[in-house]
């Protein structure tokens, strides 16, 4: 409540607010779905290999244990969109209560 509100008025939301009630939603989609093209461009992983020397053969990795480094920053990115998106919702539903 504002100084020059009665008891019963509510105030009405600034155009800034607004702005920013709709932006950063998108924003937090933009970077998930940003994040997911990224890491599903560079879904290769770096190859790999391990020699044992006692049985003269040389194994490679399928992939499985490791992602490129461009996986990893498409992975972070979606997470922090997701982040942003979580932090978004909690507050929207804060301010409706």
């Amino acid at each position: 409540m504002g100084d020059n509100n009665t008891p019963g008025e509510h105030s009405t939301p600034q155009p800034a607010r607004k702005v920013t009630a709709a932006v950063v939603p998108w924003l937090g989609m933009v970077a998930v779905l940003v994040g997911l093209i990224v890491a599903w461009i560079n879904r290769d992983s770096g190859s790999w290999f391990a020699y044992a020397p006692l049985s003269n053969e040389v194994f490679t990795g399928n992939g499985a244990a490791f992602i490129s480094l461009g996986t990893q920053i498409g992975l972070a990115v979606t997470v922090a969109g997701l982040l942003v998106l979580a932090f978004w919702a909690g507050l929207a539903i804060g301010r409706r209560r």
